[in-house]
């Protein structure tokens, strides 16, 4: 019989969608894809050449645990440049992708029954760490009329002495909203001493903003850990490339872990990190001027169809729209919506209770393809109407 931690695990529901759209695709449908949060652009042409050439060059060995120093070095460079913020190379660890890393934070920095806040709607996925190493959740609910964002005095009134960390997403998946500085900062002050809680900040969308600006905790705060990663800025998902930043204190136990869980990143691909943040940028802004383009025509048409969207999402690569007019049910409208107009979208739910109702749509993916999708998506709506 499985564990009960499997056993008690939620399923990832955007996958699910995406496996039945998959299995369509099989039969000759024509799926349009707006449920995956993937980005549809080719990885950057000077991170392809770097990894090639560091596997001719032999990159294909383990490095040392805490990553390659050079790229360790780069990402210190990279967070001193656009945050004005000094951070050690000693306090970052590369990771396989920013799951690993958010799995080091968590089972590094909770004892069993320690309390993690966590806003609801969020990343799906959140939960499933924090209760893997035994934690637990205690959810604050935001809403759309606030664009999303936290309320500090509502987190304040949630901590206790068993509360252990604050965990923010800035931009955030799945609402695509940013918190703002006067927020940020209120937040962290509620972390000024050595016995409050740490703040997680999960930045993997950093570098995807199109209006405003995106801050790192580190501006605000050093009681916190960084959770950040290669995947969506430099559209390098398939390369699994992420790292953490954090307290000195927690760099050896967070160490530990990785020598025994996971050795070392990819050899190749940290060399191929370090192009990435010294010669991508030029890539980065392109993507994100076409991002741009697609997020003001999608929120249009959305709008258009009496979809809900009170305050217009500024990152990421999503819009969190109110459909509780067509149904309360967001599992059930997604897989609709997929069986009826070939169009994948994420159900709500699967980003927790008060994202019931919602459904969230990706534009990573093509203007050609966005249209159609919403012109299904359109059609569809006509008819159930």
């Amino acid at each position: 019989m499985e564990s009960s931690r499997t056993r008690e695990m939620s399923s990832f529901i955007v996958m699910d969608v995406l496996e039945r759209a998959q299995e369509l695709e099989r039969k000759g449908a024509r799926i349009i894809h707006l449920e995956v949060g993937e980005p549809d652009f080719d990885t950057p042409d000077c991170v392809k050449e770097a990894a090639c050439k560091a596997l001719e060059d032999g990159f294909t060995h383990y490095t040392h645990s805490l990553g390659l120093y050079e790229l360790r070095e780069a990402i210190c460079e990279y967070y001193q440049k656009h945050y004005q913020v000094s951070v050690d190379p000693d306090q970052v660890i590369v990771t396989s992708g920013s799951s690993p890393a958010i799995f080091l934070v968590f089972a590094a920095l909770l004892e069993p029954g320690h309390e993690v806040i966590i806003s609801d709607p969020h990343y799906a996925c959140y939960p499933n760490f924090i209760k893997f190493v035994d934690g637990k959740l205690i959810t604050i609910p935001v809403y759309e009329e606030d664009g999303f964002q936290y309320r500090p005095e509502v987190i304040r009134q949630k901590i206790t002495p068993q509360t252990k960390a604050v965990f923010i997403n800035s931009p955030s998946n799945p609402t695509g909203n940013l918190l703002s500085f006067d927020r940020m900062q209120q937040i962290a002050k509620l972390t000024k001493c050595e016995q409050c809680p740490y703040i997680v900040s999960d930045e993997i969308y950093h570098g995807l903003v199109y209006e405003g600006q995106a801050h790192s905790i580190l501006e605000f705060s050093d009681h916190a850990f960084v959770l950040n990663g290669f995947s969506k800025q430099f559209a390098m998902t398939g390369l699994r490339l992420g790292y953490v930043m954090a307290p000195k204190a927690f760099i050896r136990p967070m160490q530990k872990l990785q020598q025994n869980f996971f050795i070392s990143a990819n050899a190749m691909v940290q060399q191929a990190g370090i192009a990435a943040l010294k010669h991508g940028a030029e890539d980065v802004a392109r993507m994100q001027q076409t991002y741009n383009r697609r997020r003001k025509y999608i929120i249009r048409r959305l709008k258009e169809m009496g979809l809900g969207i009170t305050v217009e999402p500024t990152g990421a690569f999503y819009v969190f729209a109110n459909a509780k007019h067509i149904s309360s049910d967001s599992y059930k409208l997604a897989f609709d919506i997929l069986e009826k107009a070939h169009v994948g979208v994420s159900p709500g739910i699967d980003f927790g209770k008060n994202g019931e109702g919602y459904l969230r749509f990706s534009y990573a993916n093509s203007m050609e393809n966005i249209e159609e999708g919403m012109d299904r998506l359109q059609t569809y709506l006509a008819k159930r109407a």
